[in-house]
């Protein structure tokens, strides 16, 4: 569009005449008499330039050449063009001109006739718009026109353009070539424009960018604001002129700030458009501004509507409703606009908590995945964050599917494939969301398309070699098919795909898939429709052919289908009412039972596996009585396979069997005992020796039956629990008894040992639950009985298991499975940690073995010759248990709290009549290696851990010492099955305990319910053994062999019992327990478990006076009060550990760092709760307060003296990583990280001695930390490097953050100098090389110190920035950093020389760091106009000690390196010189 610029000819003219605008108009009252005239001499101007203006025939008929036409209209109407006599008359034709042609279109008609085109193929050639064209009358054309607008604003809806006079004005204004005067137009049109119905309101405000061009935008935005204030409904044609308006950068940030406050007022139907004006406009300087917006104003109400895209067209958008439109404007827009996705991952990275995320945040990550590459894997990456931390919720993914059901439909593989990607994560979080997906997604679409595309998923993840995410696939496919059953049965075929992959399952998974066609196959029968055939038939197949198979995998497999199929439709309760498909349902069981059966006759792990699974479906509910029938008859057999009748106490037959004799072993009923287990005699029998492999599990079905005949009493089988077992002499277990044994005499006293405890385990598993109180199937006196043997019992099985180990590692030899679920379970952790602990041991053997070989050389030939004795191996075996023991539990300090008593298995001087030394605790890793193969003991046994007896014994009977070690054993196993359930990420980084094992045959939900009553029991048991400990009394090994004696066990003399290891263990088994317990994550959901934990760790009294800081106190019963309670109660623990044990006071410590991060968690979320309820909380203080005591307790065990030899504190060897974690907590904890770090690095760190002949004496007399000594030296070194290194991180982020921002000066000075602490720090410790010359504390120092540097370089932005304001503080960082880094030249260049190759592979990146260091200060320099006071010189070659070495030494390093001139060698430099090294 031009605009025309009049210019005035060289003689001055008077203004009027140059005007555009006419200077004459006529006057009012001669208006009749004029215009006639007017008319006529406006109609014969016209006839001059070739125009016929009245045309009966139509419009007026303009003339060929309409440039011609304009021209010569143009020429005698214009002024300018006439000289100077001319202008009067010109002006005066002007006027005439204008008012004949208003006097002309007062007639409707007549309008309508110069409005319409005289051309049939132009529409725009009327005569109208050529005459404004005509640049001396074309604003009183354009006025002319607006003011006869008015008159035209009634029209019929509907109606074409040539029928619409107002629309066809307006449509002369657009794409004018010129406009003479647009100031003036503007505003007439904007007045004009102001008072327009709606409809042609939208029409011009939409033509203005055609109209008005681009001049007087400002007016045009200014008048457009203040319209859309008054009247909503004109947002649309609005966002269209501001899109096509050439607006400069402020009017086009005015038109933004006016677009985004209409986002709350403005209808849902208009919504789309605006959101589209918005996106497209933004640019780098106002993105942020508009997402931000858009976030937080854009509501989404998810509410489904109906609308009509049902019938959509071929290629046409389809018409979604309000929302969907919405996001379908939000997509277009995303995806040809990148800078709009980078801000959205910005801003919602930024977002850390759940109520900072809604339900437009979850959309916009959605579309941006469904807009597919370059940034899918970003996506994923996010929106799989945001699930873990939980941000994004179910319920905002229920509003954005079920709220918006038609978008969704058209981009249903998006959101199928997102859900693929949330379930194959490894984060239980992330499954679970992607579980909820799909079922909300199979839920809700119903048609067969989209549930053929999510089967077909979920078909796809089962044959991934990801266990996680099968497992959680067939979760959802068992919850599916429990609800959906029906509606999946058309879809079986797709559903069968799951059976290709069955080989890799393991036995869990196996049961989930069979569930799912069990399941099917009875819905099936229950419709009676043509799927139950072919389910059913399929499945059956399926099943008997694995079944039959020899191999015991497929075996296995087949048991697990044909038990599920039982569970499923031999069901009592889900018995359909037809008796003819009960009756051939009930047979077809019976016979998959019977074939089920006799193909495990072969194989003992399969039948042990049909028991177990048997007696889980029978605990789980009752089968039909037909089934039952059955399977009480096949367990007749148990009597007469296993038992043997006894008379008045004895054996009637007491022959020998393989040469051994036999005893009565663990006799709890006495004389009137009428049965035995006849243990020696079956596995003596080479024949029958595999029926006591399926003895455990054959008694587990036994039981469950009684149980479940006799509501819960196993009164009819009470016998066995006190009858006594037919096991092996105890004379075989003497030194000259055993020497004398054949090898298969000894495997049979093995195994027998090995049976046997493993029948007591199924025993407590059984019993254990007559005491249960909800359960109530017994008398008080039966309880008391029962509750009396089952402790005898579990004394038994210590003992059993003890004599076993030691049997084991005389005689290694490998046991046979009991527990069929090792093989298909996860690779058992027992093996891989078992190996790790051998090699272990064989490295710390290393210097054992090198002197042993070196005294070897002076022995006597025949000693070399001399055959082994048993005695021998007696020596040798109580040498290997008693190191074990620190195998095992993974914990240094074990053995030296073994003490004298258990020093060895055997004494020096044992006669061959003496017995095998039977250790408690014993623990041995050559019975630990195959504890997997054993029966696991169920949740339930723990409650012996409630019994009255330890509730109501004086803790200095002996009677409660004598059932302590018992209490041991369980607590060890509840450790076990607790490591089992702590996920792997929230596992403290300090390995303690022994690995986690498999659970056995229970669930979570059943530890965690027979936790809850075990928490005061622990307390109790916690408190006595640390009593027992401060005590310091020690029984003697009479007492604990007579106690042994009376639960049954035999007599030997050999039975070492040491107290103080086992309360020792006591404590550490109830510690670790409760670490872990507090990590895990059912304790942090349930509120009520964790109160109850809190509760039973609370003190007699928690003095006020503890905790200063923290007012006010609250009241009893509150969290915080429990919380303060429990770490008061564990603080004290602590303060007494430091009396007699380093490990116990370290264990303390980890426990209340656990209580505190839990402390934070707790209050977090009620902070939340109180900002909604807008109350803030009166608790704040509570985290700095235990904070504070937390780093006290760490600096009290640093500053402890642990060397004392009257208790096991015999030194901080091997105690390197404790003493880590101790001091990270220190610090950590410290009010002043960097201070305290400055502390210990400048002053502490240097007085200690790294040479061995001294000792932690003579270093504690140098400085207040006993702990920082020769053994813990390198691990202070290291956590003090780490801690730098994170402080400076921080620091580096911070300073990031507030680059962009006008930071203020002291925040700017207290940043550079905490800077300059770390400086300090890292100086201090990589100078500390130069006194000791041990290779990895040098290879701590390179290491660390080039990560310091290079760290340190993102800074120089900051520094750059502050450098006028702030200059001798930065000159001083670099100044006191090169210290550092010339040291580090130094061991590089000496570690290359010497070819010291633990160090050299650190050099290359220390090096480049340090180069780039130098560099950056040049560049820092130069920038800051200083560049010609920095300099290099000549590197001179010198040692850690500072002395000159030859040139030679180090030629590698001669071409790149510098260094500063030093002091009193070289010309002494200016103040304000900044020489540099790297």
């Amino acid at each position: 569009m031009v605009f025309l610029s009049r210019k005035k000819p060289p003689p001055p003219q008077p203004p009027s005449s140059c005007s555009a605008a006419p200077s004459l108009k006529i006057p009012q009252p001669q208006k009749e008499s004029v215009e006639p005239d007017a008319v006529e001499k406006m109609t014969a101007i016209l006839a001059e330039v070739g125009c016929t203006l009245m045309n009966p025939y139509g419009p007026p008929c303009l003339p060929s050449d309409l440039h011609s036409f304009r021209r010569n209209l143009t020429t005698r109407l214009s002024s300018c063009s006439a000289n100077s006599g001319e202008r009067d008359n010109v002006g005066a034709l002007r006027s005439v001109f204008v008012a004949g042609f208003s006097s002309y279109i007062q007639s409707p008609s007549n309008l309508r006739r110069v409005l319409s085109s005289s051309s049939t193929t132009k529409r725009d050639e009327s005569l109208v718009r050529n005459l404004l064209l005509v640049s001396p009358i074309q604003l009183d054309i354009q006025e002319m026109l607006l003011e006869k607008l008015p008159e035209y604003f009634d029209v019929v809806t509907g109606c074409s353009l040539e029928e619409d006079v107002a629309r066809l004005i307006i449509n002369h204004f657009r794409w004018l070539d010129f406009i003479v005067n647009p100031d003036v137009f503007t505003d007439k049109l904007m007045q004009v424009l102001s008072i327009c119905p709606l409809h042609l309101k939208k029409e011009i405000i939409g033509s203005l960018p055609e109209i008005i061009g681009d001049h007087n935008c400002q007016a045009v935005v200014d008048s457009l604001e203040k319209m859309l204030q008054e009247d909503s409904a004109v947002v649309v044609p609005v966002l269209d002129s501001f899109s096509n308006l050439n607006l400069d950068d402020q009017l086009q940030e005015q038109a933004i700030t006016v677009a985004i406050s209409c986002i709350r007022t403005i209808d849902a139907e208009h919504m789309p458009y605006l959101l589209r004006f918005l996106l497209l406009a933004a640019t780098p300087a106002n993105v942020r501004r508009i997402i931000s917006q858009i976030r937080e104003q854009l509501k989404f109400t998810g509410m489904s509507q109906p609308c009509a895209s049902q019938n959509k067209l071929k290629g046409k958008v389809p018409a979604y409703n309000a929302e969907g439109s919405i996001l379908h404007a939000l997509r277009s827009s995303l995806r040809f606009k990148n800078i709009l996705c980078q801000e959205i991952i910005k801003e919602l990275n930024s977002l850390e908590k759940p109520r900072d995320f809604k339900v437009i945040d979850v959309w916009l990550l959605i579309l941006m995945y469904m807009n597919g590459d370059p940034i899918r894997k970003s996506i994923e990456k996010i929106f799989k964050k945001k699930v873990v931390d939980e941000c994004i919720q179910e319920a905002l993914l229920d509003q954005c599917i079920g709220g918006n059901k038609e978008f969704v439909q058209d981009n249903f593989a998006s959101f199928v494939s997102l859900a693929e990607h949330l379930l194959s994560c490894k984060e239980e979080r992330a499954r679970n969301i992607g579980s909820h997906i799909y079922t909300r997604l199979f839920e809700g679409f119903s048609d067969n398309y989209s549930r053929q595309e999510i089967l077909g998923a979920l078909v796809t993840h089962v044959g991934s070699d990801n266990k996680f995410e099968v497992s959680s696939v067939l979760e959802m496919m068992t919850a599916l098919v429990k609800k959906y059953a029906l509606q999946l049965l058309p879809f079986s075929s797709h559903i069968n795909g799951i059976l290709d992959y069955l080989e890799g399952f393991t036995i869990e998974n196996l049961h989930k898939v069979y569930e799912v066609f069990s399941l099917l196959a009875l819905s099936a029968r229950a419709s009676g429709d043509s799927f139950r055939s072919s389910i059913s038939n399929e499945l059956m197949m399926i099943v008997r052919k694995q079944v039959s198979h020899p191999d015991l995998k497929y075996k296995k497999m087949g048991l697990v289908g044909s038990l599920t199929i039982v569970s499923s439709l031999g069901d009592a309760k889900s018995v359909p009412d037809f008796s003819s498909s009960q009756v051939s349902d009930c047979g077809e069981i019976l016979e998959l039972l019977k074939t089920s059966v006799d193909s495990c006759r072969q194989s003992n792990l399969a039948l042990i596996m049909f028991y177990d699974e048997f007696a889980t479906i029978l605990s789980q509910k009752l089968l039909q009585p037909e089934i039952m029938e059955w399977i009480g008859k096949h367990l007749g057999e148990f009597e007469s396979l296993f038992l043997a009748d006894l008379e008045n106490g004895k054996m009637s037959d007491k022959g020998s069997y393989s040469g051994l004799e036999g005893d009565l072993w663990m006799n709890l009923d006495g004389s009137i005992s009428p049965i035995c287990l006849n243990i020696l005699a079956l596995a003596s029998s080479s024949s029958e020796s595999c029926c006591l492999q399926i003895l455990p599990s054959n008694f587990l079905l036994l039981s469950t039956v009684e149980r479940l005949t006799n509501d819960g009493s196993l009164a009819g089988i009470d016998a066995l629990l006190g009858c006594p077992l037919h096991l092996p002499s105890s004379k075989y277990f003497a030194a000259a008894s055993w020497q004398s044994l054949a090898k298969k005499q000894k495997e049979i006293l093995s195994l027998s040992l090995y049976y046997a405890a493993n029948w007591i385990r199924e025993l407590l598993n059984a019993f254990s639950s007559q005491i249960d109180e909800k359960i109530g199937c017994i008398s008080q006196a039966t309880e008391k009985d029962v509750t009396t043997k089952l402790l005898k019992r579990l004394r038994n099985l210590v003992f059993l298991e003890s004599l076993l180990s030691n049997l084991i590692t005389l005689s290694p030899q490998s046991l046979p499975e009991l527990h069929p679920y090792s093989e298909s379970h996860v690779e058992n952790p027992g093996k891989k940690n078992e190996k790790r602990k051998l090699d272990d041991d064989a490295s710390q053997r290393k210097g054992s073995m090198k002197n042993n070989l070196k005294k070897s050389k002076h022995s006597n030939v025949n000693e070399k010759l001399r055959q082994p004795t048993i005695m021998d191996a007696f020596k040798k075996a109580g040498a290997a248990m008693s190191q074990s023991q620190t195998q095992l539990r993974g914990t240094p300090s074990l053995p030296s709290l073994d003490g004298s008593t258990a020093a060895g298995s055997m004494d020096e001087n044992c006669s061959d009549n003496e017995s095998l030394t039977v250790k408690i605790p014993q623990v041995s890793s050559a019975l630990e290696a195959q504890r997997f193969k054993f029966r696991p003991l169920l949740p339930q046994c723990l409650s012996i851990l409630n019994f009255p007896k330890v509730l109501s014994q004086d803790i200095g009977s002996p009677e409660y010492k004598a059932e302590l070690p018992v209490y041991l054993y369980l607590l060890h196993d509840l450790h076990n099955k607790l490591d089992c359930l702590v996920p792997h990420g929230k596992q403290h980084p300090f390995k303690r305990g022994s690995a986690p094992g498999y659970f056995g045959r229970f669930k979570l939900v059943e530890l965690l319910s027979q936790m809850k009553g075990l928490f005061p029991s622990l307390r109790i048991h916690l408190n006595i053994a640390i009593s027992l400990l401060l005590k310091g009394d020690e029984t003697s090994q009479t007492f604990w062999r007579d106690e042994f004696a009376m639960a049954g066990n035999p007599n030997m003399s050999n039975i070492v019992v040491s107290e103080s290891l086992v309360y020792t263990m006591v404590c550490k088994e109830v510690l670790y327990s409760f670490s872990k317990m507090l990590t895990l994550p059912e304790f942090e959901t349930d509120k009520s478990l964790l109160l109850n934990l809190l509760q039973a760790f609370q003190p007699t009294e928690i003095p006020v006076a503890s905790f200063p800081d923290f007012q006010p106190f609250p009241s009893p019963e509150t969290k915080e009060y429990l919380y303060i309670g429990v770490y008061y109660f564990f603080e004290d623990i602590l303060n007494k550990a430091c009396s007699f044990s380093f490990d116990l006071a370290f264990e303390c410590l980890l426990i209340l760092q656990l209580v505190v991060t839990s402390v934070q968690k707790y209050l977090g979320k009620v902070s939340e709760e109180a900002n909604k309820k807008r109350n803030p909380g009166h608790f704040q203080g509570l985290v700095p307060s235990l904070h504070a005591k937390l780093g006290t307790s760490a600096e009290k065990l640093l500053r402890h003296k642990w060397v004392d030899e009257s208790t096991d504190n015999k030194g901080l060897k091997n105690k390197g990583e404790m003493v880590q974690t101790i001091l990270r907590i220190y610090l950590e904890a410290s009010g002043s990280t960097s201070d305290l770090l400055d502390e210990l690095a400048c002053n502490i760190l240097p007085q200690a001695s790294l040479s061995k002949s001294t000792g932690e004496d003579d270093d504690a007399r140098d400085h207040e930390f006993p702990t920082l000594c020769a053994a813990t030296f390198r691990g202070w070194y290291k956590t003090l490097h780490e801690e730098n290194l994170a402080i400076l991180n921080k620091l580096v982020k911070t300073v990031s953050s507030e680059k962009r921002q006008n930071c203020q000066s002291e925040a700017t000075e207290a940043h550079l100098k905490n800077i300059q602490k770390t400086v300090n720090v890292v100086v201090s410790l990589v100078n500390l090389c130069r006194s000791h010359q041990k290779v990895t504390i040098h290879g701590m120092a390179i290491k660390y110190g080039g990560k310091y540097v290079d760290s340190f370089l993102k800074v120089f932005d900051f520094l750059e920035a502050h450098f006028q304001d702030h200059k001798e503080l930065v000159i001083q960082l670099v100044k006191d950093l090169q210290k550092a880094t010339r040291t580090l030249q130094t061991l590089c260049s000496e570690a290359k020389g010497m070819k010291q190759t633990a160090i050299t592979s650190k050099i290359p990146a220390t090096k480049r760091s340090l180069e780039r260091f130098l560099f950056h200060v040049k560049a820092l320099l130069h920038t800051t106009s200083r560049g010609s006071n920095f300099w290099m010189g000549s590197l001179k070659h010198k040692d850690l000690r500072g002395q000159i070495v030859s040139s030679q030494a180090y030629v590698d390093n001669e071409a790149d390196e510098v260094e500063e001139t030093m002091s009193g060698e070289e010309e002494p430099m200016q103040e304000d010189e900044l020489p540099l090294t790297p």
